[in-house]
C-alpha cells in the first residue's frame, strides 16, 4: 500500500494568530492578514527582527528574519504588532487537537506545522468520497475547513506519498489551499521551480548551485550526483540530488526521540559584519536564546553546556561552547553566555572578523542535559538565601511561627539578654555554610575544600 502523507502548515502563523485575537477583541478592527503587517521587534522603537509577515507584506519584499528597519524601508506603511507567545501556544494546541481527530500518527515539527500519516484511513471519509474527489483531497478539505471555521485561521495542506513532497506541495500557492505532489507529478510541478524553492536548500547553497548553472530543481535532478558532492560536500550533495528527484524515505514519527541537545539557528537575509555586529547580533542572540529556553522549559530539562554556532560567508561552520557550573534553562542566562562566546568567536584578536569573514547563519545550543526534577544549588545560592528565613527544622523538630516580642517593661527582670539581630544573621549564615561544607566533604573527602591564602 502506498503511503498517504499530509503536511499541514498554518498560513503566516504568528501574524494570523495575532489577527484572529485582535478580531475577537474588536470585530470591527482591520484584519492584519489583509494589509502589509508583521510581527516582531520592538513596536515602539521599531528595532529588532521580523518573525512573521502577512502575504501583502511579502509582496512588498518584506522577509522573515530581516531587521525591522530594513523592512520599513521597503514598506513604510508596514503595521507592526508585538509577539504574543501565550496566544500562539493556545492556538497551536487547538490546531494540533483537530489534527489528532483525523490521523493515527502525527509528527509535530514546529508550533505551526505537522506531518500526518493518513495511510489506511479511507473509511473515515467514506461519506465525502461520494463527492467525486479522491480520498486524500476529501480528507484534506475536511481538516482544512474545520480549522478555518472553528479556529478562524487558514492552513495549507500538501499531499503526497512521502514527507518531502508533501512539504513541497504545502508551499505552493497560499493561503487556504490543498495541493498534491506525487512522484509522477514531480517533472511537471516541481522541476520548473527555482532551485532555492527546494526544501532544505538555503539561499547560500542556491547561490553556489547558480554558479554551476543549476537554476531550477530540474537542473539539480539531472546533474551528476558525484559532481554535486564534490562541490557541496558528500552529505549536502547527496541530499540535494535525492530531494530534487523527489526521493525521501523518512517516516512520520508519532513520538519524539529524547533530545540530546536543543538548538535553534537562523540564516540571515544579510550577512553580519564587524560594522553592524553591535546593532544586529544582540537581537538575534536574544531571539534564539528565547527559543532554546522555551523548548527546554517545555520539556522540563536544563542544559549544562551552552554553545553558539555560525556559518560564514565562505560556508565554513564554527562553534564555541562553555560548560556551566550548574545546568539551567533561563533565557537571560543562556543569552549572557551566548553573547560572551559569540564575542570571542567573532570579535577576538583571532576572531572571524579579523580573518576577513562575515556571518550568514547564527545558532544557539544547549547540551549536557539534566532532566532531574531537583536543581543543584551552589554555595553562593545557599548564602544568598533570604537572611530572615527561619532555619529548616530537622526531622522531628517542631517549629513555631515567629512571634513579635513584646518590649520589656523597665522593671522586668530577664535571665538572659537577646542577641542583636545582626549577630543572629551572621550565626545563621555561618550555620548554612558549615552545613554545605559538611555535605561537600562527606561526598568528596576532607580535602575537597581548603582555605585559600590570605
Amino acid at each position: 500500500m502506498d503511503r498517504c502523507i499530509f503536511h499541514v502548515d498554518v498560513n503566516s502563523a504568528f501574524l494570523s494568530w495575532s489577527a484572529v485575537k485582535k478580531l475577537k477583541e474588536d470585530p470591527g478592527a482591520t484584519d492584519l492578514r489583509t494589509i502589509p503587517s508583521a510581527v516582531g521587534g520592538d513596536v515602539k522603537t521599531r528595532h529588532g527582527i521580523i518573525t512573521a509577515k502577512s502575504i501583502p507584506a511579502g509582496k512588498m519584499g518584506v522577509k522573515t528574519g530581516e531587521p525591522v528597519v530594513k523592512a520599513l524601508a521597503k514598506c513604510p506603511d508596514l503595521v507592526l504588532v508585538p509577539s504574543d507567545f501565550e496566544t500562539y501556544r493556545a492556538y497551536s494546541r487547538a490546531f494540533i487537537a483537530i489534527l489528532k481527530k483525523y490521523a493515527p500518527v502525527i509528527e509535530q515539527v514546529s508550533i505551526d506545522e505537522a506531518y500526518l500519516d493518513m495511510t489506511g484511513t479511507e473509511d473515515r471519509f467514506r461519506d465525502l468520497i461520494l463527492s467525486g474527489d479522491p480520498f486524500p483531497v476529501c480528507a484534506a478539505r475536511r481538516i482544512k475547513d474545520e480549522i478555518r471555521d472553528t479556529l478562524g485561521f487558514t492552513v495549507n495542506v500538501g499531499i503526497s506519498s512521502n514527507k518531502l513532497l508533501a512539504k513541497m506541495a504545502s508551499d505552493f500557492e497560499k493561503p487556504d489551499r490543498i495541493h498534491t505532489l506525487y512522484p509522477e507529478e514531480v517533472p511537471a510541478k516541481m522541476w520548473p521551480l527555482p532551485i532555492r524553492d527546494l526544501h532544505g536548500c538555503g539561499s547560500a547553497t542556491a547561490k553556489r548551485l547558480y554558479s554551476l548553472g543549476i537554476l531550477t530543481i530540474g537542473d539539480a535532478a539531472a546533474f551528476d550526483e558525484a559532481l554535486l558532492q564534490s562541490f557541496l560536500g558528500e552529505s549536502a550533495g547527496h541530499y540535494i540530488h535525492r530531494s530534487a528527484n523527489g526521493i525521501s524515505t523518512s517516516p512520520v514519527r508519532g513520538t519524539r526521540d529524547k533530545a540530546k541537545s536543543y538548538s535553534n539557528e537562523r540564516t540571515l537575509s544579510e550577512d553580519i559584519t564587524e560594522e553592524n555586529y553591535g546593532e544586529r547580533m544582540p537581537e538575534i542572540l536574544r531571539y534564539l536564546s528565547d527559543k532554546v529556553a522555551g523548548r527546554m522549559q517545555r520539556d522540563h530539562v536544563r542544559a549544562g553546556t551552552i554553545g553558539v554556532i555560525v556559518k560564514t560567508g565562505t560556508f565554513r561552520r564554527h562553534t564555541r561552547q562553555e560548560g556551566l557550573e550548574r545546568a539551567l534553562n533561563r533565557a537571560d542566562l543562556i543569552e549572557q553566555t551566548a553573547a560572551r562566546l559569540m564575542e570571542d568567536l567573532a570579535l577576538g584578536e583571532e576572531g572571524l572578523f579579523a580573518q576577513g569573514e562575515t556571518i550568514r547563519l547564527v545558532g544557539v545550543s544547549g547540551s549536557g542535559l539534566d532532566d532531574s526534577p531537583y536543581e543543584q544549588l551552589s554555595l553562593f545560592d545557599l548564602l544568598a538565601a533570604p537572611e530572615e528565613a527561619p532555619a529548616e527544622a530537622s526531622a522531628g523538630e517542631k517549629t513555631e511561627e515567629p512571634r513579635e516580642k513584646a518590649p520589656l517593661d523597665p522593671g522586668e527582670e530577664t535571665g538572659t539578654l537577646e542577641a542583636p539581630a545582626s549577630e543572629k544573621k551572621r550565626d545563621e549564615k555561618k550555620r548554612r555554610l558549615d552545613a554545605m561544607l559538611d555535605q561537600v566533604r562527606g561526598r568528596y573527602g576532607d580535602r575537597a575544600l581548603r582555605k585559600g591564602p590570605g
